[in-house]
């Protein structure tokens, strides 16, 4: 069966990016398009030549906090900005009373866990299979925390049916979209906090992270890593304690890495640009017909990561000798298909493990 074409959008769009031929690493590291290229390159020629634009720096945090909220459906002043999932999920932790059981996936990434472990604050953190997360949320758990995408095997939640027990279980729900934002569309409404570092999927320079906050969360999180930004004017929170915190959840903001946002903002306007259920037809596709010429069965929720048992890691190598950029998770080879791919890349990774 012939290849379909994608939208004229997607097509347009992957041809922002230089490289993404043989690039099958999006879950490990997204690319810059050529605006972040532009923009990074000139702030540092301004900064080179004496020319750091500080104004530019506070205007280039707010744009992609904004990004990030359409992106994900709320308002930006839902929106706090950071540089790491783990500082997220600790302020999290803050709100949870000493000793309160938390609910994760087995295997879920480590930053997402070991906060909640060593919180100091005596945290029960149970593991449960991520297909049964929903049933094992009892009376007495607090909060649920998982990744909408597993990142060593591209699963995908049922987040519907995870959001819904917590509710009925009256617990709060922390839901990690750093594998999902970019090509699977996240409604941050449905859970009390969504955290995303945005240089995978979103393809922004490392050092850019979000952290949505409901309302009854963010009444009970402490802003443990309150600095000058998390002050309602920053630029007049520089000095002393006597310092009055944003009302909204720009309070537990941390102070932004700036040039990082310089690029970030350019990413997400791409990413915003782009319509949501184009992005997962494109990026599923692609790895369906992947998935479908390895012979792996479809998974219950389509993904645009594929991973496959390699505990020898000779099919990762079989595609590292054919110049194509993969990972290895958990002893399992592992592809990611995104927007800057395409059919040939399906086919270059099929023909480099002989399939």
């Amino acid at each position: 069966m012939p290849a379909i074409a994608p939208p004229p959008a997607l097509e347009a769009a992957r041809r922002e990016f230089a490289g993404g031929r043989d690039y099958l690493a999006a879950c490990t590291v997204g690319l810059p398009n050529r605006a972040t290229q532009r923009a990074v390159w000139a702030d540092l020629d301004a900064c080179a030549s004496g020319r750091p634009d500080l104004a530019a720096y506070s205007a280039a945090v707010e744009r992609s906090r904004a990004l990030f909220a359409s992106l994900v459906g709320v308002g930006a002043e839902r929106v706090a900005i950071g540089s790491q999932t783990s500082v997220a999920a600790a302020t999290v932790a803050t709100a949870l009373p000493h000793g309160a059981e938390v609910l994760v996936p087995e295997g879920e990434f480590s930053s997402l866990v070991l906060p909640f472990i060593h919180s100091g604050r005596g945290l029960v953190v149970r593991a449960a299979p991520l297909a049964e997360l929903a049933a094992h949320v009892r009376p007495t758990t607090a909060l649920v925390a998982f990744s909408v995408v597993q990142s060593a095997t591209g699963e995908v939640a049922d987040a519907a049916a995870i959001a819904a027990a917590a509710a009925a279980q009256n617990a709060l729900t922390l839901c990690d979209a750093t594998q999902a934002v970019g090509w699977l569309r996240v409604e941050a409404s449905v859970f009390d906090a969504v955290v995303c570092h945005a240089y995978k999927w979103l393809c922004a320079p490392r050092g850019v992270s979000f952290l949505t906050v409901s309302d009854r969360l963010g009444a009970r999180m402490t802003p443990l890593n309150a600095g000058w930004y998390a002050g309602d004017d920053p630029w007049s929170s520089c000095y002393g304690g006597e310092v009055e915190l944003a009302p909204d959840a720009r309070r537990f903001d941390v102070s932004p890495a700036w040039q990082a946002f310089i690029g970030a903002a350019p990413a997400l306007e791409l990413f915003a640009s782009l319509d949501a259920a184009d992005l997962h037809e494109h990026a599923t596709g692609l790895a369906g017909a992947f998935r479908a010429g390895l012979g792996l069965a479809p998974p219950e929720r389509a993904s645009a990561i594929v991973t496959w048992e390699d505990p020898d890691g000779r099919d990762l190598t079989r595609l590292m000798s054919a110049g194509i950029t993969a990972s290895g998770r958990s002893g399992r080879a592992r592809v990611a298909f995104h927007v800057f791919n395409d059919h040939d890349d399906v086919d270059l990774a099929l023909a480099a493990l002989g399939r």
